[in-house]
């Protein structure tokens, strides 16, 4: 067990245009006594970002807020916020979500680990004030995660939305993370939290995953993290083929990740085939896939998918794991 010192969390919060949704992070992040620094990057914001984050200050001098003029991304944001913080632990709050109360007295209990995660319930935007009182209780069940099993699950599967592991939101250690080197690629909109998680296993970092749950994830069909570009599907793929172009791994790591390269890679091919059809007409799409015979297996693959979900799905995919009382969880978990 590590002294209050040593467990002192920074709570980095990322934010652009959620003056409506961070008041509710921070207060969530300050509510913890475990935590002694809140920064807030306004991620070149138009709307007030900044100023509806200070509303929510509580007095007690641990709110840090610092503007970008223009928008830089998500992992430049929280790269700045690891440079300017000095807590020896960093937790990543998204502006639209929020902390349980109690969160990090769960994941502080022990100190076997060098990035430490628990559950996720999926909340309505309707149904946060109460849900907290909804909340299920799970037994924390610890088990660590190997390069392997956290990539195997970030590969999603069709029909489940929100299920990959990389939306767990560790606590990381500033020790391990500057031992190598490690901080987000900034190229990286999608996916930059994999790629950071995935190179940190790859230096063994100790990830240890308890099921009981401290974070709720407020979904919004207008949140940020469910729209991307095709450009950001690019450069996801060949953020994994850095990572085996570094060497070193054991082969069924390496194979792992040139898995997960080639499920990006498939769903790359697909998106740009629809958007040269949808951009310059079907007759030059079909012209970019026989030029590229490589990619028909992943387009021809995908149309077929997504026509045959259409029929199947009505009510759009499930997120994740039902809990007891009305919430969804990305976790199976036993009650407790």
């Amino acid at each position: 067990m590590t002294d209050s010192a040593e467990k002192g969390v920074c709570v980095i919060i990322a934010a652009k245009n959620a003056s409506g949704t961070i008041g509710l992070a921070v207060a969530s992040a300050l509510r913890e006594p475990e935590v002694a620094e809140v920064v807030v990057i306004d991620d070149g914001s138009t709307d007030g970002t900044a100023a509806a984050a200070a509303k929510a200050d509580d007095g007690s001098g641990r709110l840090s807020i610092h503007e970008f003029q223009k928008n830089r991304g998500p992992a430049a944001a929280r790269n700045h916020a690891i440079e300017v913080s000095k807590a020896p632990l960093i937790g990543i709050l998204d502006a639209d979500d929020f902390f349980f109360p109690g969160r990090f007295a769960a994941l502080l209990a022990d100190d076997d680990w060098d990035f430490v995660a628990d559950n996720i319930a999926f909340v309505s935007a309707d149904t946060v004030p109460d849900a907290h009182a909804r909340l299920d209780h799970f037994d924390a069940k610890p088990r660590f995660l190997d390069l392997v099993a956290f990539v195997e699950g970030n590969i999603s599967k069709r029909g489940v939305r929100r299920g990959e592991i990389g939306f767990l939101k560790p606590l990381m250690r500033r020790s391990f993370l500057d031992a190598h080197g490690l901080r987000y690629n900034e190229a990286l909109r999608l996916g930059e939290d994999y790629d950071l998680y995935a190179r940190a296993l790859a230096k063994r970092a100790r990830y240890k995953i308890i099921h009981s749950c401290g974070y709720g994830a407020v979904v919004r069909s207008a949140s940020l993290s469910g729209r991307h570009r095709t450009e950001d599907l690019r450069r996801l793929y060949e953020a994994d083929r850095a990572i085996l172009a570094k060497g070193g791994l054991a082969p069924r790591d390496a194979m792992v990740i040139g898995r997960h390269e080639q499920h990006i890679r498939d769903r790359y091919e697909l998106r740009h085939f629809l958007d040269i059809k949808s951009q310059s007409g079907l007759l030059s799409a079909a012209a970019y896939a026989l030029s590229h015979p490589f990619a028909v297996p992943a387009i021809a693959g995908g149309i077929l998918a997504d026509k045959s979900e259409r029929f199947r799905k009505r009510d759009g995919a499930p997120i994740a794991h039902s809990g007891a009382n009305g919430l969804r969880y990305l976790l199976q978990a036993a009650p407790k």
